[in-house]
């Protein structure tokens, strides 16, 4: 109990503030704002783990980045905030563990919460939150507020637009996703079916049956001959499954007609369980091909990227922050998904100035070389309006600056000529 308090005071070392008065919000959709983790432990079933653990591993190498946008002009800004998202957001965790629980989280249980501690205006953290229950209440200002409850009995009280949320299947609740509740058959199935062939395995190997006697025995004789009957021949050391009787003794075997389903509707169990996540079988196995990687990340690792990009946004800066056009934007390198054949063709990219060298050897996880950050581009082409001297096809001359341009590997603009 004393680890967890002090892991909680870590956590959240203010919640040992004023008190406020909360009530619980009334939602126009008669939807109650409570929020419940998933209590059908779907996580113990190896087709929903399996699922989740696909997406997650993959999008818990999202890599974010500090940027800053005027107009059409991007610059990466970097910096502590940055630094703290892509190696260790809390003391804990490092980055590929945090986004790994934030993403199962929410895969689960269609929420996640986390919790920014700032010092000042440093950003020291960033917690996930694992509660029994949690709530949605207002002050006497109207001012939204999440109430959590955990196992040891502490309660916490933050303020919404502080807290990070993910949501999955947001429809009918106005703050929170849906239920898991569509998949619950399914599972239910899946675990009836897998309960049902361990027991199928089990009667399968035992010997069952009736042992009649010629004679009338009392009840303890009967007793006696069938406890002697299993200790010599229904145990393991009767490993050939032969029992010898007696001529006053006449033994009926009893066999049960075993039923299990079959292997196409297994897997359309486990089918249906994918389906529920946007998986299939190849990514979950890591044998997928090229195209089905790009339509795996496209559905279901950049719609998760997406909402964490906005949320992160939104939370880690003011409103003066977001004006000047700072976000938080979580991206992958998608090219070492690809193939070798399509990697080798990318070198007309980088031929032509639209891939640095670097972003090319990454792609083949080589390690960068120096100078490779900076565009290159081939000098063997020329625009088509120039003859084979320099000069355009109107007779025209390049200028000396022009000349200069093109030694230095530059052409000259329009501008110029």
């Amino acid at each position: 109990m004393a680890e967890r308090r002090s892991l909680f005071k870590m956590m959240f070392p203010n919640s040992g503030g004023q008190k406020k008065t909360v009530t619980q919000v009334q939602m126009l959709s008669g939807y109650s704002p409570t929020f419940t983790p998933w209590n059908n432990k779907p996580y113990e079933a190896e087709a929903v783990r399996s699922a989740v653990d696909s997406i997650a591993r993959n999008a818990a190498k999202l890599k974010a980045k500090h940027i800053r946008r005027y107009g059409k002009t991007i610059e990466h800004v970097g910096g502590q905030i940055e630094k703290l998202l892509a190696t260790r957001p809390n003391p804990n965790m490092n980055a590929y563990d945090f986004y790994y629980k934030m993403i199962t989280t929410l895969l689960i249980d269609n929420n996640a919460f986390a919790y920014p501690h700032w010092d000042g205006f440093n950003l020291v953290a960033i917690w996930p939150i694992n509660c029994l229950f949690a709530e949605f209440v207002e002050d006497a200002t109207k001012r939204l507020f999440l109430k959590f409850y955990f196992a040891d009995g502490e309660q916490l009280v933050l303020h919404y637009p502080e807290v990070i949320h993910l949501r999955r299947h947001f429809y009918a609740n106005d703050l929170l996703g849906e239920p898991n509740k569509p998949i619950n058959a399914t599972l239910s199935a899946m675990h009836t079916t897998n309960e049902g062939l361990a027991e199928s395995v089990k009667m399968s190997g035992s010997l069952r049956g009736i042992i009649k006697y010629s004679g009338i025995l009392n009840d303890t004789d009967l007793e006696k001959n069938r406890q002697r009957f299993i200790k010599e021949y229904m145990n393991i050391q009767n490993a050939g499954g032969i029992a010898a009787l007696d001529a006053k003794a006449d033994y009926q075997e009893l066999k049960a007609e075993i039923k299990t389903i079959n292997y196409s509707q297994m897997k359309e169990l486990r089918d249906a369980v994918f389906r529920y996540y946007g998986t299939n079988e190849n990514i979950v196995m890591s044998k997928y091909k090229e195209e089905e990687w790009d339509a795996f990340y496209e559905s279901v690792i950049e719609p998760i990227a997406l909402q964490m990009s906005l949320e992160f946004t939104t939370k880690l800066f003011a409103t003066r922050e977001l004006g000047h056009g700072n976000e938080i934007v979580f991206e992958a390198n998608r090219l070492q998904y690809a193939s070798t054949t399509t990697k080798l063709n990318l070198r007309e990219m980088v031929d032509r100035g639209a891939l640095t060298p670097n972003e090319w050897r990454e792609a083949f996880n080589l390690a960068p070389v120096e100078g490779g950050d900076k565009p290159i581009r081939r000098l063997d082409t020329r625009p088509t309006n120039e003859d084979e001297n320099g000069g355009d096809d109107d007779g025209g001359t390049d200028t000396d600056d022009q000349k200069g341009d093109k030694n230095s590997g530059t052409e000259g603009s329009a501008d110029d000529k």
